[in-house]
């Protein structure tokens, strides 16, 4: 006897949406991917960057590393910004 192989397609899960944002970024590139990143980064207490030379060059994840930042919280609410 053959078996049957189940051929029902499972949907993907919200989760498995591709990331915008990731640890590795700019500060300008993160705050150019939408209007409201800057907002996110000012409640982290992270605010000012866009005006600095340093957002050019600094990832995300330096800049959490170096102000004690949970760079996976901070990522997940950069996330939840609605388009």
């Amino acid at each position: 006897m053959s078996e049957v192989k189940d051929t029902q397609e499972t949907a993907e899960p919200e989760a498995t949406k591709p990331k915008r944002f990731h640890a590795d970024m700019t500060l300008s590139e993160a705050m150019s991917m939408h209007p409201r990143a800057p907002e996110v980064f000012a409640a982290f207490h992270l605010g000012g960057c866009s005006h600095c030379h340093v957002a050019q060059i600094e990832t995300i994840g330096e800049v959490c590393q170096g102000y004690g930042v949970d760079v996976n919280e901070l990522l997940n609410v950069l996330e939840s910004l609605e388009d």
